[in-house]
């Protein structure tokens, strides 16, 4: 990776930073629906529109969920202990405090 390409890396994480997702999105490409940026360690969740389940869950790098879905740039600043949701790939993002967190 050249200098450029670092510059334009729009999360504060690393792209090899591991996230967590589900095995239809990644494996499926399924679309994201729901992301999550826990307030507690900091992990981003990658998500459906349904409740995940941990027999479902895929760990994969940040840079790979940007590779399936451009628009998730736009959740770079997400702040931790808030979650992003949208009801279809063509939707825009809603934002707002997770009350789970």
């Amino acid at each position: 990776m050249n200098q450029n390409e670092k510059s334009i890396w729009p999360f504060d994480d690393p792209e090899n930073v591991a996230v967590f997702s589900l095995r239809s999105i990644v494996f499926d490409g399924n679309p994201i629906l729901h992301v999550t940026h826990d307030e507690d360690d900091g992990a981003w969740q990658f998500l459906g529109k349904e409740d995940a389940r941990i027999e479902d869950s895929a760990v994969v790098a940040l840079k790979e969920i940007l590779a399936r879905d451009s628009s998730i740039a736009e959740l770079h600043d997400l702040p931790l202990g808030w979650h992003a949701w949208r009801k279809n790939k063509s939707d825009s993002w809603h934002r707002e405090r997770n009350p789970n967190d």
